[in-house]
């Protein structure tokens, strides 16, 4: 099984959560608005290719647009392989979780 790193758990939480409106400017604000951290442009757009070429985000141009001298945006999806891989993340993140709470109860902490 190939684990998604933290940064591919972001982005495609982040383009979930946008949905059919996903491309790089609005990818990077999600991203700022769910962690509070501001991405460069070089970590999200090479992420963005790591995610493609693993098949789990699909990638499509949109139509030139005048406002951006005739250039297209490229909008992003979250293929069936991606959305598998997020189902797999929740649940690592759950079993990794799930007893940390019990057990700072039993040692004693505060959870």
């Amino acid at each position: 099984m190939n684990h998604l790193t933290k940064n591919e758990e972001i982005i495609l939480l982040s383009i979930m959560r946008i949905e059919d409106n996903a491309y790089g400017v609005s990818i990077k604000n999600q991203i700022t608005e769910l962690t509070g951290d501001d991405w460069n442009y070089g970590l999200l757009y090479a992420t963005l290719d790591q995610l493609v070429k693993k098949g789990l985000l699909i990638k499509k141009e949109g139509k030139p647009m005048p406002e951006r001298g005739g250039r297209r945006k490229i909008f992003y999806t979250i293929s069936r392989g991606g959305h598998r891989a997020l189902e797999e993340a929740y649940k690592l993140n759950v079993a990794l979780w799930g007893d940390v709470a019990a057990i700072k109860r039993t040692n004693g902490e505060s959870a």
